[in-house]
């Protein structure tokens, strides 16, 4: 049998990693992350196989030809992430749930391929200006790369609706703990 999906999307600064690696921390014994491909190089102290899985383009597009995922997107223009199957069942042969940090569009995929079995949460951050100033913050993008990450932010809030779930991170704390709320009340339901 396999396990649970648990996906956390938000545009890109609303807490998501944040709240899942607080969920991991806490609950290692059932929950390992899954690692998504990308064609983009590593950003800071990032590393492959820990982070992402960093592969080129053309070996993206191969596996793609391959139908070796089960979503992708190109999530700005010729850079592309995704979920490999082969990271499903690495995860499922361990015996754990998988826990996601995805973008919108990919979490929306997710949950449609595993309508029963996987619980979609939105983060939602406390306005469009802290997203703003959280990713300005970082230092990690170019003025160019921020406002395409600014654009896609507010498109991504639009989907919000679309979840099973909206976790409104205006405290993180309180949305750490609600989100681990949410996700051992999910495991909990009887199929």
């Amino acid at each position: 049998m396999n396990g649970k999906l648990i996906i956390f999307s938000a545009p890109s600064g609303a807490g998501k990693t944040t709240i899942v690696r607080h969920i991991l921390g806490q609950h290692r014994d059932k929950f390992e992350f899954s690692i998504s491909a990308s064609t983009r190089d590593p950003r800071g102290t990032e590393e492959n196989g820990k982070d992402y899985y960093f592969i080129s383009k053309e070996d993206f597009l191969h596996k793609i030809a391959k139908h070796e995922f089960i979503e992708f997107e190109e999530v700005y223009a010729g850079t592309f992430y995704g979920t490999l199957r082969s990271e499903l069942e690495r995860i499922w042969a361990l015996g754990k749930h998988v826990i996601f940090d995805i973008d919108v569009i990919g979490g929306l995929r997710l949950k449609s391929k595993y309508p029963d079995d996987a619980l979609a949460i939105f983060v939602n951050p406390p306005s469009l200006a802290v997203l703003k100033e959280r990713l300005s913050g970082r230092g990690t993008d170019s003025e160019e790369k921020l406002g395409e990450r600014f654009a896609k932010a507010e498109l991504e809030l639009s989907y919000a609706d679309k979840f099973d779930v909206i976790l409104n991170n205006f405290d993180l704390d309180t949305a750490c703990q609600e989100a681990e709320k949410l996700v051992l009340d999910f495991l909990a339901r009887k199929d």
